[in-house]
């Protein structure tokens, strides 16, 4: 017996485009000999709806997809997830198709990732695991985060199942695979069943799903393991109703699945709204440059333009790294200063700043002055072209406020945000692996922001290497600022860092969404108050 996954890229609210992609799927299963084939979690509809579930014709266009879906399956059985509305109760639900009709709908029965608000829209089922039989294999449904639970394992061996088919939409972050084997492993052997996971793939706005399909037998041994980042049709063939030794594709080394999660991220985000390109602003810097590089693998050089915006403290070697590196990757490159309009933007400002108990030297506001020039043109291109603007600060910058509003951080997407500095090397040190195209200056540099003569951003900020350190500590690990400390960061350091980060609360909050691929970004991972006179005491 064959079973395939159809490990496939659904797009929210396309149910036509989802449909189809279903049926194509489906028939290439069925040209491949396969007996069933299994849908990631809310395949129909896309993932997550949010909002979209509280709207009555989204509901209904799901209905009409789901029967038109039911009347092309025949020859084969497909487990198809879906939303369901049972009465005044939705959930997440997972329906069997077979012979143009559908044999049975199980539902989910503990909505709880917390990160996707799945319990504000779905409700709980009475059951945790739905068990059919077919070719004289005995399989048993789960949905998604059901699997974490220990009775669902005691309810599979209870039942005799031989293989549990577990269908998910399992965002990306980094080393999740690992943690997904874990868990899987420790179901596998309390259920003593075979394992089928199947997942969804693609961006949707700032999450990533990376696929990664795979299959275990009952020993919890990897059986199969499919590819990461791609659609994909994931054969597995069961022998005495346990998977088979097939094909293992080896997981990308860390760098090389941020770096292609970046990647479907930005593609999916671009293409799926229907953006016709993406602008950024070149600046000769390491951030601009993974970006560029980003964008041109996501999309291809035709669709990516890059914006050099120099001013009086603008190197010349920024200048021409960034003119070697837009002519190495091919795209489209214009290059002016800004230099005339910031000083008539300052004389119409001199008088203004005559009260300022700063008085009139130069300090931040003249350096975010040029920040906002840059950001105003942008997205005055972005409007005349339809292209939307990539941001370029690292989640080092924005979770300590090194950023401007309505500046740098104007834009429609900010790639990097949830990219530490540190790790911004280290892409640009892989994408370089792959063919040079990020110039060795532009990496080897000591990081300026370039606004004033002879900036550095150590001259405001600890290194990135401190930096980054207690960042991921208090904001991913929810450590303390005693916790930090006894690492052995120094206590100045990290009173700066903490406040910074509480300080720039009111920023982020004005910021694009970035693409995640941290378990706790600063978009849908954690919601603090901007108005707040707690701190943890030192």
């Amino acid at each position: 017996m064959k079973v395939v996954v159809a490990q496939i890229n659904s797009t929210v609210g396309d149910f036509a485009g989802n449909v189809a992609k279903i049926l194509d799927f489906t028939e290439l299963a069925k040209g491949n000999g396969a007996t069933l084939v299994i849908t990631p979690e809310l395949a129909l509809s896309g993932y997550p709806p949010e909002d979209l579930f509280l709207q009555e014709g989204f509901y209904l266009a799901c209905q009409n997809a789901l029967a038109a879906l039911v009347k092309k399956i025949n020859g084969i059985t497909l487990l198809i997830g879906h939303p369901y509305l049972l009465g005044t109760n939705l959930y997440s639900a997972v329906s069997i198709i077979n012979d143009n009709k559908i044999i049975v709908t199980h539902y989910k029965n503990r909505p709880i990732k917390p990160n996707f608000l799945d319990r504000r829209y779905c409700s709980e089922s009475d059951s945790n695991l739905h068990i059919f039989n077919l070719e004289g294999a005995k399989f048993g449904i789960i949905i998604g985060a059901d699997m974490w639970h220990e009775s669902v394992a005691n309810a599979a061996k209870e039942g005799g199942v031989d293989v549990l088919l577990t269908l998910n939409a399992s965002r990306y972050h980094i080393n999740k695979q690992a943690s997904r084997y874990q868990i899987m492993r420790q179901y596998v052997s309390r259920s003593n069943a075979a394992l089928v996971y199947a997942n969804s793939i693609g961006g949707q706005d700032e999450l990533v799903f990376d696929g990664a399909s795979f299959a275990m037998n009952n020993q919890g041994e990897l059986t199969h393991q499919f590819d990461e980042f791609v659609e994909t049709l994931g054969l597995v063939e069961l022998q005495n109703n346990i998977p088979v030794q097939g094909k293992i594709i080896p997981l990308k080394i860390l760098q090389g699945a941020v770096y292609q999660a970046l990647c479907l991220g930005v593609k999916d985000f671009v293409c799926k709204n229907k953006f016709s390109g993406v602008l950024l602003g070149l600046s000769g810097g390491v951030d601009s440059a993974l970006t560029l590089a980003i964008a041109v693998d996501a999309l291809g050089a035709d669709k990516v333009w890059a914006v050099m915006m120099s001013s009086e403290y603008t190197a010349d070697i920024s200048l021409q790294d960034a003119r070697t590196m837009a002519k190495e990757l091919g795209v489209r490159y214009s290059e002016f200063s800004i230099k005339l309009i910031l000083d008539q933007f300052l004389g119409i400002l001199q008088n203004k700043f005559e009260g300022s108990q700063k008085g009139k030297d130069a300090d931040i506001a003249e350096e975010n002055l040029q920040a906002r020039i840059r950001g105003t043109f942008l997205m005055t291109l972005s409007n005349k072209y339809g292209s939307i603007v990539l941001t370029t600060s690292n989640k080092s910058e924005i979770a300590v406020g090194y950023c401007t509003l309505y500046g740098d951080m104007a834009g429609g997407l900010a790639v990097l945000k949830d990219i530490y500095k540190t790790r911004v090397y280290q892409l640009c040190h892989y994408r370089n692996s792959l063919g040079r195209v990020i110039p060795e200056r532009v990496i080897q540099r000591a990081p300026s922001a370039e606004l004033r003569h002879n900036q550095l951003d150590q001259d405001s900020l600890p290194s990135y290497e401190i930096l980054d350190g207690i960042i991921e500590a208090y904001v991913e690990k929810n450590m303390s600022p005693h916790e930090i400390i006894s690492m052995n960061y120094a206590e100045i350091d990290v009173r700066q860092v903490v406040e910074l980060i509480h300080a720039s609360e009111f920023k982020r909050r004005q910021s694009p969404i970035g693409i995640h691929v941290t378990e706790r970004g600063f978009d849908r991972d954690r919601h603090y108050p901007i108005t707040s006179k707690y701190r943890d005491r030192l």
